[in-house]
């Protein structure tokens, strides 16, 4: 049977040991810096849903500062050859992903009327000028040169932003990986322009061919793209939800930062990262 209030009460008292002076100590909100955070909630109209408006979008944020945190882990791992502690960070930002889809269920509760009581105070802020959102695009291998103007307000982001666009992502490291196995991967891969959109190759689709075909002998490889679909299913879960909750609570508005809004998000669903690991799902 569940205790009664009065029994956890005094239960509670028996724990001697629980610290309650913190006079000489670091407690738990100053640990997490609670008061910055929880002061960062600064509703610019009087409307009740803008709270759960920019909550959504601080958490959304958060999880994504953890994302690239194991996501850029993960690549220099892949890049070093250790595999098994990336393929760790990997799983991990599948989880991730799956908690920032769970946050749109959550503002999906707004309606149209409640968005539009406090949509002009906005102003051309926009969730499509996410930097770390670029950042993740970035490091899977999506880059478009266009979006940099964006962030040339902040010299520093915009310098962050430039480099990320011009580094090798996720793929290119895998791709590495292949020729370090001992595959014939085109040479131009190893030391392309990674600015450019990697549209697939004949020699790595090849090369993944082989691994699925023969996992005893590749199984790390295999794992690796397996965790790399994983990420990829996942995002593009993400990207559909984010779609479908902007349709719904806006219909085919344009967004607040100029883009098309659903018609921009609908399009991006058609990119795909990794190309060759879901071409062979049909050529094997």
């Amino acid at each position: 049977m569940p205790k009664k209030i009065s029994e956890l009460k005094e239960s509670l008292k028996g724990e001697k040991s629980i610290h309650t002076d913190f006079r000489e100590s670091m407690t738990y909100g100053e640990y997490l810096s609670l008061d910055r955070i929880l002061d960062s909630q600064k509703r610019l109209s009087g409307h009740h849903d803008e709270m759960l408006f920019i909550i959504i979008h601080q958490v959304s944020e958060l999880w994504m500062k953890l994302l690239l945190h194991e996501l850029t882990a993960a690549i220099e791992e892949i890049g070093a050859g250790d595999l098994q502690p990336a393929f760790k960070k990997l799983a991990r930002v599948s989880k991730i992903q799956s908690q920032i889809i769970q946050g749109w269920d959550v503002l999906s509760t707004m309606t149209p009327a409640e968005y539009l009581e406090f949509r002009d105070s906005l102003g051309r802020a926009s969730g499509f000028q996410s930097h770390q959102y670029r950042l993740i695009e970035f490091a899977l291998g999506y880059k478009s040169d266009y979006i940099l103007k964006i962030y040339e307000k902040d010299a520093d982001l915009h310098s962050a932003l430039e480099q990320a666009y011009r580094a090798p992502g996720i793929y290119d490291a895998a791709i590495g990986a292949l020729a370090r196995e001992g595959f014939p991967i085109n040479p131009d891969l190893l030391d392309r322009d990674f600015c450019r959109v990697y549209d697939g190759d004949p020699s790595v689709a090849a090369a993944w061919e082989e691994v699925y075909r023969d996992t005893g002998r590749y199984w790390e490889l295999y794992q690796l793209a397996e965790k790399l679909v994983d990420v990829e299913d996942w995002f593009q879960q993400w990207r559909f939800r984010h779609m479908k909750t902007v349709e719904r609570i806006i219909g085919f508005r344009p967004g607040t930062g100029g883009s098309s809004g659903v018609a921009y998000l609908r399009n991006v669903l058609d990119h795909r990262f990794f190309p060759d690991l879901w071409d062979l799902r049909t050529t094997l």
